[in-house]
């Protein structure tokens, strides 16, 4: 029986060994696996950063874009539409005189500087005088909205010159009264007020 126990401690003691080294081969294997996970998700974690930090790049490349856009475009919210700078000018107030004369200054001022029909309205007001910016606000009481071909219009009804007689009659009765430069001067104020001459 004696030789029994031993043959058995003997067996256990091989099973024994055989379990651990089995389990130290389980073990390696484990690590080898845990190892080669541990690589393979931090490889695809660097792709994935790299990724991410790419898409952030090209993001942030495309809002630094959308922002110059927009201070390019400087959307006017009250009109809706693109603004640009418009330099100031040193030109004369409309004070009720020549009005057919200022209007035709404003147009070259708004054609050299790409002013849009929704801005020349607001911009030709800042050169109206006290009194003109009176009637102007009377004008806006009176249309729900004021247009440059309105304002124009309305402007040249209200203030030309039309108290002695027709423009055309004026210029075929116009004589010479001081220098020959101003009376070219008053020549062509009426001319270009004159039209469809007969």
């Amino acid at each position: 029986m004696q030789h029994d126990i031993s043959k058995l401690r003997d067996q256990v003691s091989l099973a024994q060994k055989g379990t651990e080294s089995k389990m130290d081969g389980l073990k390696k294997d484990v690590e080898a696996n845990m190892d080669g996970l541990k690589k393979g998700i931090q490889a695809k974690m660097d792709c994935l950063k790299k990724g991410v930090e790419a898409k952030m790049n090209d993001m942030e490349a495309k809002m630094n874009d959308v922002k110059a856009k927009m201070d390019d475009l400087k959307i006017d919210l009250k009109t809706g539409s693109k603004t640009h700078h418009i330099p100031k000018i040193d030109m004369r107030k409309f004070d009720g005189k020549d009005p057919t004369t200022w209007i035709l200054q404003m147009e070259q001022f708004f054609d050299l500087n790409n002013v849009q029909n929704t801005q020349k309205v607001h911009i030709a007001t800042l050169y109206l005088e006290p009194n003109q910016f009176v009637w102007y606000q009377w004008l806006c009481s009176c249309k729900q909205i004021v247009t440059w071909e309105i304002f124009t219009k309305d402007l040249i009804a209200h203030y030309e010159d039309t108290k002695s007689n027709t423009f055309f009659s004026q210029l075929i009765s116009l004589k010479q009264k001081g220098s020959i430069m101003e009376h070219i001067e008053e020549f062509q104020k009426l001319n270009i007020r004159v039209k469809n001459i007969p």
